[in-house]
């Protein structure tokens, strides 16, 4: 079966917008003793992907596992449905690294009422002093469109896709 050719560059960020926006939740992967270790977060982007926000309870473990370890992926992935074929879902895997962003940093309370509009049901939780914004600083991503419609961008210039073929054996 032949290889798809790449979709234009514009294609694919408008497939990844459209993915990012139809998907509230993704799994939050961090370390844990060496291994990943998965949880259900809500989250929201910054400009970009390169750029994600969590408002996390320093309770949780993945909290836990952030404070001892920084690095972080965060993977995004279209909903199932039995119309669907499991294996073609478009996806979205981010990798990078995580840190609290402090109430005093200038994007603080523009990152707050975004998250908020998003999800108006954790404004109680903003009161708590348990939870924090967390901002991932993402450097690498890995977007699935579809068999053989495999991207991956670059933190540098994270609207530039490149497809992902696979190497020629010789």
């Amino acid at each position: 079966m032949p290889m798809p050719d790449a979709m234009p560059n514009d294609s694919v960020q408008t497939a990844c917008d459209t993915l990012i926006a139809q998907a509230r939740t993704g799994v939050l992967l961090t370390v844990r003793n060496g291994h990943p270790f998965g949880s259900h977060a809500t989250y929201v982007l910054g400009e970009d992907w390169s750029r994600v926000y969590l408002h996390l309870s320093r309770l949780a473990l993945h909290t836990q596992h952030l404070l001892e370890d920084p690095r972080v992926s965060l993977f995004i992935a279209e909903p199932d449905g039995p119309e669907k074929n499991p294996s073609s879902l478009q996806r979205l895997n981010l990798q990078g690294t995580a840190a609290v962003l402090p109430p005093t940093h200038d994007t603080y309370d523009k990152v707050k009422e975004r998250y908020l509009t998003k999800f108006p049901r954790s404004h109680m939780m903003f009161g708590f002093g348990d939870f924090a914004l967390w901002e991932l600083q993402m450097q690498d991503a890995h977007l699935v469109l579809g068999f053989g419609q495999a991207y991956q961008s670059h933190s540098a210039s994270p609207k530039d896709w490149h497809h992902q073929k696979p190497e020629k054996k010789t």
